[in-house]
């Protein structure tokens, strides 16, 4: 075991040597004849180091043989070293197999058993995760409940009821009475859809029907069935006035404080996007329990049972109910005010609307029409909506028929010059309201506290005739020719007599050419100081409306008409400079005293514009 070999040309021939020693073993040849030396080495192959070296008597030959003897011994440690690394490369390939081998067995066990572990692993986190999702649904759906501040809010999470259960459909269900009918269930929505007035006679559900909302609402039970489509059982609307055929429906009662409020009703179990022929199950029920008592909070909350869920104002019970209890309490007080108005208004043409745009865009139209009239009173007034496009107001502190025409003018004026969607397709391009007064004292009633229900009835019923004849419709007073004459957006007041009714006289009508501007931007009901400059000075004056673009104002003088003014807004705390023309101007009906205006805003700086909606904004 050495690294180098040194031999006489005599006995280095590879044939004496060959297999004595290593392949990593370095041969230096040596001799005197050099021709000898360098044949031997030749002989050697060519993958050996075989190297010569031919003695000499010179100084240098020690030095040159030292010199050849170091790089023998480096070649040889080099093919050691590559032997070397040879060696632990064929280990680790070794190795590798031996890894590959024992990973296949692994492989096989784990295809046998252990996978089988993880599926069901994954299995169980997909089901966490879906769990953990519909939590989230339901944490999110009963924040909605909670927060839900108007009958808007609260329709809007019937889709979210409807995703979560995976169903086709929803109701809720209002329990109601009346004390010339017996109680009856009535729906908010109806299958996901806002009703208007007209439909809710359509799916009004009286507790002795032979209906599954009913049964449930009667028996305060839980209500829960499948495959109903040949059950010819089934109540005729849910066959003829759902959104789909009716295969499954459960209904749970809504009850506060053990009391029975309402229904919540839920159609057409779904699964992968087909009807699921089981129905609903258990799981769907608890949902659907636990929701119903937080609809029931919302519903107390809100105190639905008072107010349509269309517009938000009072319903006509309730309505009469506030009246008569504000009556009874002033005479309790001895206030001396103690004249009234009824006031019953009514939207002309709405059939028109209505048929041409279909009942979503009417409903829209009511939605936003009851925000306008509810702007429109004062805080001691009240008003309902007393049936379709019928609204009644209670007018408190009204000593004469001209109080009460000022401000019944003030609600018409309002609705007149608020733009509408698709008001256009209305006869006279515009949407307008008429209305019937009739004035009435406590003294008209034996003793407030004998008021009821019917008295106010029948003080409505005069409110409609003279709502009849300011509509142009065809009455005891008025001739048939007359009525086609007419062109409604009028006032009319019922007068009394012990005989008989006298005629009912228009004390307010609308100017026939409309001047007023049809402003686009939202307007807002707020009374500020609006102060221009003419010829004579500065003029003070109020704004009735003011929006982005322009205010309605109300003056004591004349606004010279068709003229552009120097003006000065007041916002509050703030003020700002403009100019504005006048669209408009005009004395006030009949004998009031005071001027109508309509200023149209011009030339606002952008810092102005900015200021002015930050005010309006605060006022929404």
């Amino acid at each position: 075991d050495f690294n180098v070999l040194i031999a006489d040309f005599s006995l280095a021939s590879y044939s004496l040597l060959q297999g004595i020693f290593k392949n990593t073993t370095s041969i230096i040849i040596t001799g005197y004849a050099e021709k000898e030396t360098i044949n031997t080495a030749r002989g050697w192959p060519q993958n050996r180091f075989a190297t010569t070296f031919v003695f000499s008597q010179s100084e240098s030959s020690k030095s040159s043989f030292r010199r050849s003897l170091e790089t023998a011994i480096k070649h040889s440690h080099l093919l050691l070293e590559v032997q070397a690394l040879k060696k632990s490369a064929d280990k680790k390939e070794i190795d590798y197999k031996k890894a590959f081998y024992e990973i296949n067995k692994i492989k096989k066990f784990i295809k046998s058993s252990i996978v089988k572990e993880i599926e069901k692993r994954i299995a169980f986190q997909a089901k966490y995760d879906h769990f953990r999702k519909e939590r989230l649904k339901i944490e999110t759906l009963l924040k909605k409940l909670y927060m839900a501040n108007d009958v808007t809010s609260l329709i809007d999470t019937i889709s979210d009821i409807k995703e979560l259960i995976n169903a086709s459909g929803t109701t809720i269900y209002i329990l109601e009475e009346t004390r010339s009918t017996d109680k009856y269930l009535k729906p908010l929505v109806w299958d996901d859809s806002i009703l208007s007035h007209v439909d809710f006679t359509k799916h009004i559900v009286r507790l002795n029907d032979d209906d599954f909302a009913a049964q449930s609402a009667r028996l305060a039970k839980i209500i829960r069935s499948a495959g109903i489509k040949k059950d010819a059982g089934v109540s005729s609307r849910y066959q003829q006035q759902l959104n789909s055929p009716l295969y499954s429906i459960i209904c749970i009662p809504i009850i506060y404080k053990n009391e029975l409020i309402g229904v919540l009703e839920v159609y057409n179990k779904k699964k992968d996007q087909q009807f699921a022929p089981q129905g609903f199950d258990q799981i769907d029920q608890d949902t659907l329990i636990h929701l119903s008592e937080h609809i029931s909070i919302a519903i107390t909350k809100l105190n639905l049972i008072q107010y349509d869920p269309l517009t938000g104002l009072l319903r006509p019970e309730p309505f009469f109910e506030k009246v008569i209890q504000k009556i009874i309490q002033e005479n309790k007080r001895h206030r001396e005010e103690g004249s009234y108005a009824l006031v019953m208004g009514d939207v002309d043409w709405f059939k028109n609307y209505n048929d041409r745009l279909g009942h979503e865009s009417g409903n829209r139209l009511l939605r936003k029409l009851g925000g306008i009239l509810k702007v429109s009173i004062r805080e001691e007034d009240f008003l309902c909506r007393y049936g379709g496009e019928e609204f009644l107001f209670f007018l408190s502190g009204i000593e004469n028929e001209e109080e009460a025409l000022m401000f019944t003018d003030r609600i018409r004026k309002n609705v007149e010059e608020t733009y509408f969607d698709n008001q256009e397709i209305q006869p006279r391009n515009n949407l307008t309201m008429s209305f019937g007064i009739t004035n009435f004292s406590k003294d008209k009633f034996k003793s407030p506290r004998s008021i009821n229900t019917e008295n106010l009835k029948h003080l409505v019923n005069e409110a409609d005739i003279a709502l009849s004849e300011a509509k142009g419709k065809r009455t005891s007073f008025l001739s048939k020719k007359e009525e086609k004459a007419f062109e409604k957006n009028k006032i009319s007041v019922y007068h009394r007599r012990i005989s008989k009714p006298e005629k009912s006289s228009f004390l307010i009508k609308p100017d026939a050419k409309f001047p007023e501007e049809k402003r686009r931007y939202p307007r807002y009901y707020s009374s500020i100081p609006l102060i221009y400059k003419d010829k004579k000075g500065h003029e003070a004056t109020k704004t009735i409306n003011i929006s982005r673009g322009g205010a309605k104002v109300s003056s004591n003088i004349l606004i010279p008409p068709d003229k552009t003014l120097d003006l000065i807004v007041v916002l509050t705390n703030k003020a700002f400079e403009c100019r504005g023309h006048v669209v408009y101007s005009h004395k006030g009906n009949g004998h009031l005293s005071y001027y109508y205006a309509g200023i149209e805003f011009t030339k606002m700086s952008l810092e102005n514009k900015k200021m002015l909606g930050k005010y309006l904004n605060s006022l929404s």
